[in-house]
């Protein structure tokens, strides 16, 4: 007994600080993804180049989506280096930051030697002189080191990129492309259809965290908490934190359960006709994949103009994903929640009411993971066909990404048998689905090692592994976030008693739609 209320004391302590106590050591990390320096409220030219030191550096490399990295020693007293950075900044402009003409290609970092803290990073990488550029993949630099003239060297140095002109020249050697200085976004844009390469789909989880918060943020701003909603918000939320594909989502929304009444007072609405919105600042401060997820950044689903793809494809990337990673027992509940939140909270009216047609015309219950995985899959080429006829006719859509009837033969040839009309093989298509939406988008984080900073994802795994029947009730989002600020006892103790609560969330029931 004396064991169990030390363990309660220590969660309600815990509790205190939930809101407010999201990682800090996430902070930094994906701070990469947007303008890090803002200059709004300068007069000056604004910083696109990252500036790192001792501290971030192995954070930001490691966390980068980008395939490669460059990264300028100097030193701030150096009028060299002075004159030198708007060569270099007319270069970050390509690749850094929200506005970035060619994200996710290439990081481009400086690291201020003259600065005490970066003395032995600045030692580490054998800087002899200012400004000096080494260029490799992101994870040699957190990795290793570089020394002169070393064989089979990972890291090299440029050694011809003393203007803009000549580094993005030396950039384009190396990458085989042509980017241009006068680049602008969207145009001159090189995109290859990542219809054609099923690898691609595995950089969309940046997309499904940028999906989620700007759903999130939507909630909020347009102020769609009501009595009525919560409860679907709530069956949502269970959805993300066991089967989201980012683990920082996955602890924010169980985070968000625990704190929901915070974040989300069932007097909200009241105060919203009195014109009170105090209730409501801390659900719009509240980041629930994490305060540094990129915006306008989109990687997989980014589209060839700027109106199109984007967040629409990151929410149905976001779905596909939990469709894949539910087990039997939660089909119906998945269903149901994933239809009320459209329901409630989509704010495109007109899709609102097609996508809960097709939920209203489901006559009976969905007790097979798989056949909520085929209709989710059939929803959506309904609403690509539906789509494909008004783009014809009006010149909206994407010309790079066209709406197909999908997966197309390049990405699944044993998908279809295509002759006066498509005839789908569904256990080929499944067996599509649960590797593309399932394996192959969460291979990012197992070959790069993306995880929390703070040591415990490992505990917030296990916990969210997918190996229950039944949905992640309020209890399991407390010990999640137990588990995510460092008591992974406390959360093992959780997860032995559960077997004991008397109380589960029933998922068989139809009746909700």
């Amino acid at each position: 007994m004396s064991r169990m209320y030390v363990c309660l004391i220590l969660v309600l302590s815990l509790l205190s600080g939930t809101v407010t106590s999201t990682s800090s050591s996430l902070g930094s990390a994906r701070s990469i993804l947007r303008d890090v320096n803002d200059n709004s409220k300068n007069d000056g030219p604004r910083d696109y180049a990252v500036d790192l030191n001792a501290t971030s550096f192995s954070t930001v490399l490691k966390d980068t989506p980008a395939a490669f990295a460059i990264v300028e020693f100097f030193a701030h007293w150096c009028p060299a280096c002075r004159n030198y950075k708007p060569h270099y900044e007319k270069v970050a402009r390509l690749f850094n930051g929200p506005d970035a003409v060619h994200p996710g290609l290439v990081l481009m970092a400086r690291v201020d030697c003259a600065t005490k803290i970066n003395t032995k990073l600045c030692d580490k990488f054998s800087v002899g002189h200012y400004p000096m550029l080494l260029w490799g993949p992101p994870s040699k630099f957190f990795a290793g080191s570089w020394e002169p003239k070393q064989d089979k060297a990972d890291i090299w140095m440029i050694d011809d990129g003393r203007t803009a002109d000549r580094l993005l020249n030396w950039i384009n050697k190396q990458m085989g492309s042509s980017f241009g200085l006068d680049d602008q976004k969207f145009e001159n844009e090189n995109l290859s259809s990542n219809v054609s390469d099923p690898e691609q789909i595995a950089r969309a989880v940046y997309d499904v965290e940028e999906a989620t918060a700007i759903a999130f943020d939507i909630i909020s701003e347009h102020k769609m908490i009501k009595t009525e909603t919560r409860a679907s918000l709530i069956k949502f939320l269970q959805l993300l934190v066991t089967h989201h594909p980012s683990r920082r989502c996955r602890k924010g929304a169980a985070e968000s359960l625990v704190s929901f009444d915070d974040l989300y007072p069932a007097d909200l609405q009241s105060a919203h006709s009195q014109g009170d919105d105090n209730g409501n600042v801390v659900a719009r401060n509240y980041q629930i994949c994490g305060k540094d997820v990129p915006r306008g950044y989109w990687m997989f689903c980014r589209g060839s103009k700027n109106d199109t793809r984007g967040f629409s494809c990151g929410l149905w990337v976001l779905l596909h994903s939990l469709s894949v990673r539910i087990d039997d027992g939660e089909s119906q509940f998945t269903f149901n929640a994933t239809c009320d939140f459209v329901h409630n909270f989509f704010i495109c009216e007109e899709c609102r009411q097609h996508f809960y047609k097709m939920c209203l015309s489901v006559s009976s219950p969905i007790n097979k993971a798989r056949d909520f995985a085929l209709w989710l899959w059939s929803a959506h080429n309904v609403v690509n066909e539906r789509l494909m006829k008004e783009e014809a006719s009006l010149g909206t859509g994407d010309p790079k990404f066209p709406k197909m009837a999908w997966p197309p033969k390049k990405l699944c040839p044993t998908c279809s048998r295509r002759t006066n009309r498509i005839e789908w093989n569904k256990d080929e298509v499944y067996k599509f689905l649960t590797q593309y939406y399932g394996e192959k988008l969460a291979s990012l984080y197992k070959n790069k090692g993306i995880a929390g900073n703070d040591g415990t994802e490992g505990a917030v795994e296990d916990l969210t592994a997918s190996s229950s029947a039944l949905v992640v009730p309020l209890g399991a989002a407390l010990a999640i976030a137990i588990a995510s600020c460092g008591f992974g006892a406390l959360a093992c103790y959780w997860r032995s008693q559960q077997k004991s609560r008397k109380y589960f969330h029933q998922l068989h029931s139809s009746k909700n739609i």
